[in-house]
C-alpha cells in the first residue's frame, strides 16, 4: 500500500536527500494560466464572473455573495452545543498562544539625539480564505481570524465555497465560527476567483480589495495566490496537507499510522511520511496501517494518499540522518516520536509546526493546541513559516535625528554620496546648515 524508499548507506547532504524526497505530481505553475484566466475574468465581470464559476466549480451559485448578516447570527445559534463550546475554546487558546506573536516597539538610542523605533503595524485590510471540497474547516476560520485581531487587522473578510447541499450558501458551520469571532463581512466564493476578487475587489457586491491573503486550498487556489502577489501579500501557498514522522523503535507503531492516516483522510495528494532507522518498527507500522485504513471512514481517500508517490516510508541510518532528510524535506508537520525528542529537535531547522512525544499528535494542532494549523506546504517550510500575527505585521523604522546628531554625521554622508556619484544626497544633508 505504502512504498518503502530505502536511504540506508546514502550520504545524508542536503542535496542527496532533496532530490530523493517524495513529492506529489502536483505542479503549482502548470495551473498557473486556468487561476490567471480565472482571476482576469473576475477583474473584468465581477459578479457575473463569480456567478458564473460557482455555477461551474461548486455546483450552485449563492443568492448572495455577500452573507447578509441575518444568516451569520442564525448560524451562530444554530451551532451545536459541543460544537460551539470546542470553538470557543480555540479560540481563546489560539488567541493566547497568538498574543506572544506581536513584538512590543523598541527603541534604539544610537547618540544623544539620534533614536530609530522600530514599530509593527498592522495592515488595514486583510481577506480570509476558508476551503471547501472534501470537508468542513470552521477551525480554519479560528486559525485565519484571530492572528489578524491580533495584529489589529481593522478590516476583515472572509471568503469560502458556495456549497451545493446548502443552495449555494457557504456552510453554517464556517459562518457560525465568523460569528463567534465578530466577522460580518463573509462571501460566497470560492478557488481562484475568490482570491481574485480579494486582491482587487469587486465594486457591484462592496468588497474592497485587501492587502494580505491568507488561508489554504487546493493547487489552483495555491496558484491564484502566486498569480496576485505584488497585488497583495500573501502568508504562503498552503496547499495539500503533509505530515513526516520520525520514530524509533519506542514510538508505538499504532499512534504513528493513526498519525499518518488522519493526514491521509484530507485528500488523495494528501503527503504521509515515515522516517525511522528500524526496519522492524517499519513493519509494525505498515501491519498497522493496512488495518487502519481499512476502517476508517474515508478509507478509500486514506488508500489513495498512501499508495501515492508523495508518501513513504523511508529507511535511514540513524536519527541524524532522520533529521537531515527532514531538514531538506521541509514537512509542514513533524512529529518527534523518539526516546529523546528534545534532544533530536536540537538537528530540527526545518518545518511548519514541530509536535513533540507520543501524546502531541498533528490533530491537537489541527484544533486546540493553540498553534496555528495554516502552514507551509511543498517544501515551503525550509524558507517560510506558517500563519501568525507577525503575517499581517510590517514592521518599520521610524527615523528621528536633532540637528547636532545630523550635523555629527554629515561629513560622513557627504563623502559616500559623493563616492556612489549621488552628490545630490549629500547635499540634502548640508542645505540644512547653510546660513540663509
Amino acid at each position: 500500500m505504502i512504498q518503502t524508499i530505502d536511504l540506508r548507506g546514502v550520504q545524508p547532504t542536503r542535496a542527496a536527500f532533496q532530490r530523493l524526497v517524495p513529492r506529489p505530481v502536483v505542479d503549482v505553475q502548470a495551473a498557473m494560466s486556468v487561476a490567471s484566466a480565472l482571476i482576469d475574468d473576475v477583474r473584468q465581470r465581477g459578479l457575473a464572473a463569480l456567478a458564473e464559476q460557482a455555477e461551474r466549480f461548486d455546483g450552485a451559485a449563492p443568492a448572495s455573495v455577500r452573507v447578509p448578516q441575518a444568516e451569520i447570527d442564525a448560524a451562530i445559534e444554530a451551532l451545536p452545543a459541543d460544537v460551539r463550546e470546542a470553538l470557543e475554546e480555540a479560540i481563546a487558546r489560539v488567541r493566547e498562544a497568538t498574543a506572544a506573536q506581536v513584538p512590543p516597539p523598541a527603541e534604539t538610542v544610537l547618540r544623544p539625539g539620534a533614536t530609530i523605533v522600530q514599530r509593527w503595524e498592522p495592515v488595514e485590510r486583510a481577506g480570509l480564505y476558508v476551503p471547501g471540497g472534501k470537508a468542513v474547516y470552521p477551525s480554519s476560520v479560528v486559525m485565519n481570524a484571530v492572528p489578524a485581531q491580533i495584529a489589529g487587522v481593522a478590516s476583515v473578510a472572509i471568503a469560502s465555497p458556495p456549497q451545493r447541499e446548502f443552495g449555494g450558501a457557504v456552510h453554517p458551520v464556517i459562518l457560525g465560527a465568523a460569528g463567534l469571532l465578530g466577522i460580518d463581512e463573509v462571501y460566497a466564493m470560492g478557488g481562484a476567483g475568490a482570491i481574485g476578487a480579494l486582491a482587487y475587489g469587486v465594486e457591484e457586491i462592496g468588497l474592497e480589495p485587501v492587502q494580505v491573503i491568507t488561508g489554504p486550498g487546493n493547487i489552483y487556489v495555491a496558484a491564484a495566490k502566486r498569480v496576485v502577489r505584488g497585488q497583495a501579500g500573501i502568508d504562503s501557498e498552503a496547499g495539500t496537507t503533509e505530515i513526516l514522522v520520525i520514530a524509533d523503535d519506542t514510538a508505538d507503531p499504532a499512534y504513528v499510522a493513526a498519525d499518518l492516516v488522519s493526514q491521509a483522510e484530507h485528500d488523495e495528494a494528501a503527503a504521509s511520511l515515515l522516517v525511522t532507522d528500524s526496519p522492524a518498527f517499519a513493519e509494525r507500522v505498515v501491519a498497522e496501517l493496512d488495518a487502519l485504513a481499512g476502517a476508517t471512514k474515508h478509507s478509500e481517500r486514506v488508500r489513495t494518499a498512501l499508495g501515492g508517490p508523495q508518501s513513504a516510508v523511508v529507511l535511514v541510518d540513524d536519527l541524524a540522518a532522520a533529521a537531515a532528510f527532514s531538514n531538506a524535506y521541509g514537512p509542514e508537520h513533524l512529529e518527534l516520536q523518539t526516546a529523546d525528542p528534545q534532544e533530536l529537535l536540537r538537528s530540527i531547522r526545518n518545518a511548519g509546526a514541530i509536535f513533540l512525544g507520543p501524546t502531541s499528535p498533528v490533530s491537537l494542532g489541527d484544533y486546540l493546541a493553540g498553534s496555528n494549523h495554516v502552514l507551509p506546504t511543498g517544501g515551503q517550510a525550509r524558507f517560510s513559516p506558517g500563519l501568525g500575527a507577525y503575517s499581517f505585521l510590517r514592521p518599520q523604522q521610524v527615523v528621528q535625528y536633532d540637528r547636532d546628531a545630523l550635523r555629527e554625521v554629515a561629513d560622513r554622508i557627504v563623502a559616500l554620496s559623493t563616492a556612489e556619484d549621488l552628490p545630490a544626497h549629500g547635499e540634502a544633508v548640508t542645505q540644512r546648515f547653510r546660513t540663509r
